[in-house]
């Protein structure tokens, strides 16, 4: 299929690769012209994947009217909170056929919509036609075609049965689904889990402190996936505890790295600048905040998250708040 891949970052870039390893013809948008000559003339994406050779079939460009030209997919991998201002500049070169598939894993600020919501409100696409993809996707290993499984979730069973035939291939399984909300929500929220996950660490807490955040940060994942109409049988697969594990316990997850550097005492610029690559959690935490409060759901370690980032507590204070809630009977949450 011709396929377009708007992001040359980590996971767009490793995406693309397994597009094309699937045999695709696929076009990688990039915005800095040294990025996609790299990729174009060494089959390299050093700023992003260094020491990863990418597919000869692999191309890039520095135009998304080109990349996106008589494409049967779009795919889009770009920090959560630029999406509405790109999609507004993409969407007239988007074809009226196109299926949009979405790896970014984000809440909108201020509106609290989820990226495929963003897609069909600005691009004029309606929902049959606007895919998610999540699950475990550490893009690195992906990347070095170590084996790895996904969830692609699409209201229309043959759109996602379609990408689910494109991206197969020896190392990477995608499955199918159509839970669209359960899926991209089980993805924004592990982000934020993993920054508290990761805010332990840093600490210096152990594997059980680890497993609790995981553990109720699931609950409170639930909790918010009931009230939006998510099919709770979701958050118990890849794009649900499967990511939540990943990107809690890897030290290849970038939110997780965020918050260990938080723990450590850094400054959230500080912590941005060591990260050096978007850590979504970071900003989707307010919005996802936001989003709960406005359907009565309580989310205790997203609330402590938001508290840290914006200053309000230290990371050990923000331990304490937790521990100091009352108990409950499991089911309600701690």
């Amino acid at each position: 299929m011709r396929t377009a891949v708007l992001s040359a970052g980590s996971w767009g870039t490793t995406y693309a690769a397994v597009l094309a390893e699937a045999g695709n013809d696929v076009v990688v948008h990039a915005r800095r012209a040294q990025v996609a000559e790299a990729i174009n003339t060494r089959r390299e994406n050093p700023a992003y994947l260094p020491g990863i050779t990418l597919p000869l079939t692999l191309r890039a460009t520095t135009d998304p009217g080109e990349a996106l030209e008589g494409a049967e997919v779009a795919v889009v991998s770009i920090p959560a909170q630029s999406l509405r201002s790109n999609l507004t500049a993409w969407g007239p070169h988007i074809g009226a056929d196109t299926i949009v598939l979405s790896l970014m894993k984000g809440i909108e600020h201020g509106t609290g919509k989820r990226m495929s919501e963003v897609i069909t409100e600005v691009a004029k696409i309606e929902a049959e036609r606007v895919a998610v993809l999540s699950g475990p996707n550490l893009a690195r290993e992906i990347a070095a075609r170590q084996p790895a499984a996904s969830v692609i979730a699409c209201v229309d069973e043959k759109a996602a049965k379609t990408l689910q035939e494109a991206s197969l291939t020896p190392a990477f399984r995608p499955y199918t689904n159509t839970d669209v909300v359960g899926c991209e929500l089980g993805g924004a929220v592990k982000n934020v889990i993993a920054l508290a996950c990761g805010l332990a660490g840093g600490l210096g807490l152990g594997d059980n402190a680890n497993s609790l955040l995981m553990t109720r940060g699931l609950a409170e994942t639930a909790r918010l996936g009931a009230v939006l109409g998510a099919d709770p049988i979701t958050f118990s697969g890849l794009a649900g505890v499967g990511d939540l594990v990943a990107t809690c316990s890897s030290p290849l997850s970038r939110n997780r790295t965020f918050g260990a550097h938080l723990g450590q005492g850094l400054t959230v610029a500080e912590a941005t600048a060591a990260t050096s690559q978007t850590a979504e959690g970071v900003k989707t935490s307010a919005a996802l905040l936001e989003l709960a409060r406005r359907h009565g759901v309580d989310m205790p370690i997203t609330e402590v998250v938001v508290a840290v980032v914006d200053g309000q507590l230290t990371a050990k204070e923000a331990a304490d708040v937790l521990m100091s809630r009352s108990p409950k009977p499991e089911r309600y949450g701690i």
